[in-house]
């Protein structure tokens, strides 16, 4: 087997932390219970810049190199049958966020494990992304490694230029994050819910990857859920011709009365937003629609997906749908050396 160096190596040396308990045996779940309420962890890889002090974070400028850190959470389960969680009170928190040294190995014994990556949207700062990574994971019931894709977003409103561009900039990294998942024999499906902004990112990094790699090195790629996509519909609707097989993965969480995407849409010269865009209109080039209008009332509904439990619910049916057995179990061991 090849040897992987560098921050995607890292990143599938951590995968491994999140995959046992304390007696170093995995952890057995019904299907009802997320990976993450058992183990509340979650892997980071970002191309924001490494803020260090009493504790570790990342900020909002963007990195000379990628970063792999893995975050430990406090869940809201924590009490049992006694938590906040029990009563819809309860909340995800961050206790710490460790960066992987170089050098960091790892063996593993076992079946293949599927990857959920959550990529951000606009207006939003590390800790912010941090905790909707675990709220998505946890409210879909996935079970799985979650990571976190996180880009240099400077989470604010009058941001919008440089949050775009940094989205953009981050596409090599995103797209060398994906190329070693795929190649690594311990991963098994790679499913991918991108919000807002970060829908354009995910696109073309997936483009890019489909363009080098085709529909065999791509096969790992599980359901693409793109909720409220901050994209011109012109722009997606080349892209989209581009991804082949890829396309017929892609499921778009859309409404009419998304509120943030009719104002970016007036900006952008009156051309539509794919998130606000008519269902027929997304069904005709061949895509899984979610209609979420009838979920959004009085709110801005831009964050549907993470919000309402019945979106999350189709968000689900979109993953399992996808979750086709990945293959024969495999024993691996990986060096960043």
């Amino acid at each position: 087997m090849r040897g992987l160096t560098g921050p995607a190596a890292l990143l599938l040396s951590a995968l491994c932390v999140g995959c046992v308990s304390s007696g170093d045996s995995f952890r057995v779940a019904s299907s009802d219970t997320s990976s993450i309420s058992l183990d509340p962890s979650a892997t980071v890889f970002t191309t924001r810049n490494l803020v260090k002090g009493r504790t570790t974070s990342f900020g909002t400028e963007r990195a000379r190199r990628p970063v792999v850190a893995q975050i430990q959470y406090k869940s809201p389960y924590d009490g049992g049958s006694f938590s906040l969680a029990s009563v819809g009170l309860g909340d995800w928190s961050m206790k710490s966020i460790t960066v992987l040294p170089n050098g960091l190995s790892w063996a593993r014994d076992g079946g293949r494990r599927n990857v959920l990556i959550y990529v951000h949207g606009f207006n939003q700062n590390f800790e912010t992304t941090a905790l909707d990574a675990a709220r998505l994971s946890d409210g879909i019931k996935f079970r799985g490694d979650t990571i976190l894709f996180s880009w240099p977003s400077k989470a604010g409103l009058l941001d919008y230029i440089y949050d775009r561009e940094s989205a953009m900039w981050s596409r090599d990294a995103f797209e060398s994050m994906l190329d070693e998942l795929i190649s690594h024999p311990a991963v098994g499906n790679i499913h991918i819910v991108a919000h807002s902004m970060g829908t354009t990112l995910s696109v073309e990094s997936l483009r890019q990857l489909y363009t080098r790699r085709g529909e065999q090195g791509t096969r790992k790629i599980g359901a693409v859920v793109l909720a409220s996509p901050d994209i011109d519909m012109d722009v997606f609707a080349s892209s989209v011709t581009r991804l082949g097989n890829l396309r017929d993965k892609i499921t778009v969480v859309m409404a009419t009365n998304d509120r943030a995407l009719g104002i970016l849409q007036r900006l952008g010269g009156g051309v539509t937003r794919v998130g606000s865009a008519e269902k027929p209109q997304l069904e005709a080039m061949g895509l899984r629609v979610i209609d979420a209008s009838q979920f959004g009332s009085g709110g801005v509904n831009h964050d549907l997906f993470l919000s309402n439990a019945q979106v999350r619910r189709l968000v689900r049916n979109a993953i399992d749908e996808q979750n086709a057995p990945a293959g024969e179990p495999a024993n691996v061991v990986m060096s960043t050396q």
